[in-house]
């Protein structure tokens, strides 16, 4: 399998003055042989994301690599199948119902598979996912619909690709059903080592699957890191708000962290994505931010970097490289709770200044990892 690139990826709809960018300067690497969870809510970007990484929509700036080779609706002079396949959120509505099932998947297998090789393929594949090989004949009306995405997922593989753009493939599905799905994305990428970038709004689905999330709000990459990070201790307010909206059952013990100030901004309307706000673009709904402290004006006109932990766009997110203390401080800063020695600007203050400027905190010994997993 191949790596997935995105450098400063944008893509932009309708005219300069009335367009909309869906997705505004995301990077973001896809390993090799390994799944990235992209979360958000509706409107993040994330599917518009996909659309470009297969082919199915122009980007406006910066470019999509794969192993270094730019990739995308201006490059698609190629012949054959698009080495980046996509398995769409819609069971119901991704294969054709005048098709059988092995047409569908046959259709697409590279050109120089005929015949009986196509056929023993066809079977391969389903039973591959899962599926009967007598299921070949029968038509998309007569499968349930994880069973429609089971060939789905068999389709995408017939075109041997190198990475596989999954989205939102289980929300569709009823939840009995959903387990079953993500079981099997699982044991195809561990038999297969199969790069995969798997879009979900749904926060557990995403830490079944990926070992790797990155969190999109409003066109932008806010927060990427290991799984297990950035679910256990967030650094970013919108991945704490997400985490407090799945269903408690679902959180782990640590997941359940106090977020301060959220009556302050119960009511706040969501940015219009045809003019985002200014600085950070969660300004407005952040439960620890300007709306609920009037000393944190540098939200509404800076953007935020992603220097910090967890590559946080947070101006109050802790960096790459920090002492524990000012660690701990920049976490209470995040969360919206008090700590002591913390500046407005969520720095920490020096307990005694004729020794701090002369002392370097110390390194933090994940750096160095949290920069690899970017």
């Amino acid at each position: 399998m191949s790596e997935l690139r995105f450098e400063d990826v944008s893509v932009r709809f309708g005219s300069r003055r009335r367009g909309l960018t869906a997705v505004d300067g995301v990077d973001l690497v896809v390993p090799d042989g390994e799944i990235v969870g992209l979360v958000g809510e509706s409107g993040s970007g994330k599917s518009t994301l996909a659309r470009a990484a297969a082919g199915l929509t122009p980007v406006s700036g910066g470019r999509i690599l794969l192993d270094g080779k730019p990739i995308g609706v201006p490059a698609r002079g190629r012949r054959g199948p698009n080495p980046v396949q996509m398995v769409f959120q819609d069971p119901y509505s991704s294969l054709d119902p005048r098709m059988t099932i092995g047409e569908s998947i046959a259709e697409a297998m590279p050109r120089g598979v005929r015949g009986g090789a196509r056929r023993a393929e066809v079977t391969r594949l389903l039973e591959l996912v899962d599926l009967d090989g007598d299921r070949a004949h029968a038509y998309p009306g007569l499968l349930s619909g994880g069973q429609r995405q089971r060939v789905a997922l068999a389709r995408a593989l017939a075109a041997r690709p190198d990475v596989i753009v999954a989205d939102e493939i289980t929300s569709a599905l009823d939840v009995s059903i959903q387990g079953t799905v993500l079981n099997l994305v699982v044991d195809l990428q561990r038999e297969l080592g199969t790069s995969m970038l798997f879009i979900s709004h749904n926060l557990a689905v995403v830490r079944y699957v990926a070992r790797t999330i990155a969190v999109m709000y409003l066109g932008r990459i806010v927060e990427h890191g290991p799984a297990d990070e950035v679910l256990s201790n967030p650094q970013h307010p919108y991945t704490r708000d997400l985490l407090a909206a799945v269903p408690e059952s679902l959180h782990a013990e640590s997941d359940r962290m106090p977020v301060g100030g959220l009556d302050g901004v119960a009511l706040a309307e969501p940015a219009d994505p045809h003019t985002p706000p200014t600085g950070c673009r969660y300004h407005p709904r952040c439960p620890v931010g300007p709306v609920v402290r009037s000393d944190r004006e540098v939200c509404r006109t800076d953007a935020p970097t992603t220097e910090h932990l967890n590559l946080a766009a947070c101006h109050f997110a802790p960096p790459l490289a920090v002492s524990p203390a000012t660690r701990e401080a920049s976490n209470a800063a995040v969360r919206g709770l008090p700590a002591s020695g913390l500046h407005p600007d969520g720095r920490q203050t020096p307990a005694d200044p004729t020794t701090d400027a002369t002392t370097d905190p110390a390194p933090d010994t994940g750096a160095a990892d949290l920069q690899g997993a970017s």
